[in-house]
């Protein structure tokens, strides 16, 4: 910190430090644009009067501006500093007080403030004015409006206020009001505060439950409202086209239920950013943006746990850095990434921000002994600063080390930047610091010992550092080129997480990146699998076992379905289906054949020990089926590809029921060669069917060849006579409908049973076929 000022070049400097000293009585501190004025609204405890003074810099002579009130007068709610379009870079300001009354004043250089004009802000004489800020040359305010009479209805009196809007012109003619519009009409009492293209409504403290929920944001150039939660993030917004659709209880009409089961807003501090978005602190010292679109993000966690109701919290932005003072502590956070820049303990417990006009690189904080410049510039070229990888590896190895660490103190990031016992991150920060600035002037050269490390990582460094080019050329490409270097960047972004660890968070990324870019990522997983088809026509697949173990990995049951969250080979399935269906089985297939070849079958260990690949694909088939029509070729087709008993079973019983007998005898030809149990279900199935109709007569010559061989005459039979279709009618010796099953159709399949040798005479064969009974005595051995 660097003092600037003792407060001796201010006018009456020692009342200001006077002023300043009191430290138990509430003010509000505010300065001017330029600077060189610094406001202060004191309320003091009788028998001081409350007042408003202004302290102007470098002791320029004139009139002072001093207004004080005797309570229960009406105090003044706003200070605000408009922009006069008289004369360039100047303003005035505006002092609103409660009853509506504004003082429009001006200061000249060596005569001093002077009162311009004196305005009715609001039409109604009983109107009080509660909160109020300026968005250019227009006045925002919340008023309230108390009824005529005493009403009983507490709902009804809680809808008492409405915000209204009025332009206040500036001109060589004096100060002129605009004409009063109503904004929101029967709200509740409202906070506002303006950005320069939306002004926020946040609730105030004392406001009921059920409208304490959510934020208003109205976006004056399309006269539309924005609702949103931080909880939730946007909910719902309208367009306000009329006077009579500005009620606060129509804009709502259709949220009602959906804000109901909201919590209520945490907030402990509110103040406008720079950059248009509203900065929130709650009460437990998180630190939030909630966008002019709706959406919040987080930026950063304060120290210290919960904030007490009366402990101050000063906020301000400059440029992307967001300076936060608490309790003594400032602290400089980039509000990008969230990441904290500089933190700095202050001899001075009060401080309030000052604006500093021209200088973007320094704070400016007045306190009781003076104005402090804290300077964040950036280094110069000799004092290079470390990238933001360097910085995220010293956060994760802090996070890495602090989980396994036996001690009760806090590891830090400054901590493990001294070395000592942890060198790891150290070595890899200096390899970092140093690859990444390659291309300029390096500060030092690398050690000699993280050579060696250097060469094994020096492939990772240059993705990342192409990756960090696509990302650049991404945000300043043209629109026409934005979806190509999309899929480029996509596809790195799937390669690169298939060379890492399938944790959680990785695969939920992956499903957002599936989601967000379905064909980039299907275009990204051709290429990590290596997908393409032979010279037959068949899909080959050239990936890495370890690429093949990241898409069979499947983790724990807890993991998987949260925020519709599925596993990657779903997901690679479900785009498969998406844009090319036929691939579908071969890629089961494909992923079976590397199961088969990497574990044992059925091991617990193996993705086939928990669901069978082909039923995930099946699953995945049956989601699309939902919003689509049943595609029973594609499931006929996952089924035949597994090769299972069960899965052949399976679809044998679908062809039947789709009554494709040709399919149904091709079938059974080809599955009844893998194994004698599954040949003897494929038959008994088949057989139970002739027997019930006489759709298969026309395939017999090919069915019967399938028969095994354990089967005899009297289990044909008997398997025949179970399966009989019932009929209601006494049976006839012969049927005019001709669809009976008769002696003859069974003749071919019963001789061919019966002529055949069995098991026992098969085992016995070479024994019978001896040229004598018994075989001869072996020679004895004297």
């Amino acid at each position: 910190l660097r003092q600037v000022s003792d407060l001796s070049d201010f006018s009456r400097g020692h009342w200001l430090r006077e002023l300043l000293c009191r430290g138990e009585e509430p003010r509000h501190v505010q300065s001017s644009p330029d600077g060189q004025h610094v406001l202060l609204l004191q309320k003091s405890r009788p028998p001081t009067l409350p007042r408003v003074v202004a302290f102007q810099r470098h002791s320029i002579a004139g009139a002072d501006l001093e207004r004080s009130w005797q309570p229960p007068q009406p105090a003044p709610v706003g200070l605000l500093f408009l922009q006069s379009p008289v004369v360039p870079d100047s303003w005035v300001l505006a002092v609103v007080w409660e009853h509506g009354r504004t003082e429009v004043w001006h200061f000249v250089v060596a005569v001093g403030w002077q009162l311009l004009q004196t305005l009715e802000l609001c039409q109604g004489a009983r109107a009080r004015v509660v909160s109020v800020c300026s968005q250019g040359a227009t006045l925002v305010w919340c008023e309230e409006r108390p009824p005529l009479g005493a009403h009983s209805d507490v709902s009804k009196c809680a809808f008492r206020f409405c915000v209204c809007a009025r332009a206040l012109e500036v001109g060589e003619q004096g100060v002129r009001l605009g004409t009063a519009r109503i904004v929101l009409h029967n709200s509740p009492e409202y906070r506002v505060l303006a950005s320069p293209q939306h002004v926020f409504l946040v609730p105030a403290a004392a406001g009921f439950a059920t409208t304490s929920k959510f934020l208003l944001i109205w976006h004056p150039e399309k006269a539309e409202f924005t609702i949103t939660a931080p909880s939730a993030g946007f909910i719902h917004s309208k367009v306000l086209r009329s006077s009579s659709e500005s009620d606060f209880k129509k804009l709502l009409l259709g949220s009602v239920g959906l804000l109901s089961g909201f919590a209520p807003l945490d907030i402990h501090t509110s103040t406008v950013s720079s950059s248009g978005g509203l900065l929130l602190v709650s009460t437990k010292g998180s630190v939030s943006i909630v966008e002019p679109d709706g959406t919040q993000r987080h930026i950063f966690d304060l120290e210290g746990g919960p904030l007490a109701q009366g402990s101050p919290v000063q906020l301000k932005t400059f440029g992307s850095i967001l300076a936060c003072v608490l309790a003594g502590v400032l602290y400089l956070v980039d509000q990008n990434s969230g990441r904290l820049v500089e933190k700095e303990v202050l001899s001075m417990k009060e401080v309030h921000f000052m604006e500093s006009q021209g200088e973007e690189d320094s704070i400016q904080l007045l306190s009781q002994s003076g104005i402090y410049s804290f300077s964040f510039s950036k280094p110069e070229d000799n004092s290079r600063p470390e990238p933001c990888l360097v910085e995220m590896v010293f956060e994760e190895a802090c996070r890495y080390y602090q989980r396994r660490s036996l001690s009760s103190s806090k590891l830090t990031v400054e901590k493990l930047k001294k070395g000592g016992t942890f060198q790891a991150p150290v070595v890899l920060a200096a390899i970092l610091q140093y690859s990444l600035h390659q291309k300029q002037k390096p500060v030092q050269s690398l050690q000699d010992s993280y050579t060696k490390l250097l060469s094994t990582v020096s492939l990772e460094l240059q993705s990342y550092i192409s990756l960090e080019l696509l990302k650049t050329c991404v945000v300043c490409a043209p629109e026409s080129e934005v979806e190509s270097y999309c899929n480029e960047l996509v596809e790195q972004e799937v390669s690169r997480i298939l060379q890492s660890d399938m944790d959680k968070d990785n695969l939920a990324y992956l499903n957002s990146v599936f989601a967000s870019f379905p064909k980039a990522a299907w275009k990204a997983t051709r290429s990590c699998l290596q997908l393409q088809q032979n010279g037959d026509g068949l899909l080959v697949a050239r990936a890495t076992p370890e690429v093949w173990r990241k898409v069979l990995c499947q983790p724990q049951l807890e993991e998987v379905g949260q925020n519709g969250m599925v596993p990657l080979f779903e997901l690679i399935c479900a785009s498969f289906l998406r844009f090319k269906p036929k691939w579908l089985p071969s890629f089961v297939e494909l992923t079976q054949q590397y199961v088969s070849s990497s574990w044992s079958y059925s091991s617990k260990e193996g993705p086939e020990g928990r669901v069978p690949l082909y039923k995930r694909a099946l699953g995945v088939l049956a989601r699309k089926n939902q919003q689509s029509e049943v595609d029973d070729e594609m499931e006929l087709e996952l089924l035949l590809c597994s090769k299972r008993p069960k899965a052949v079973l399976q679809a044998l019983h679908l062809l039947i029921h789709l009554k494709q007998w040709q399919r149904v005898v091709e079938v059974a030809e080809k599955f009844s060669k893998l194994s004698p149990l599954l040949n003897k279900e494929i038959f008994i199935t088949l057989l139970a069917e002739f027997a019930q109709h006489r759709e298969l007569d026309p395939y017999l010559d090919r069915l019967w060849p399938l028969c095994p061989a354990e089967l005899t005459a009297s289990d044909i039979l008997a398997m025949v006579l179970q399966h009989l279709p019932h009929s209601q009618e006494d049976p006839v010796p012969f049927s005019s409908e001709g669809n009976q099953l008769t002696v003859g159709l069974l003749k071919p399949l019963l001789q061919r049973v019966v002529q055949r040798p069995s098991v026992q005479d098969e085992m016995y064969s070479d024994a019978l076929q001896s040229s004598t009974f018994p075989p001869p005595t072996p020679p004895r051995e004297h």
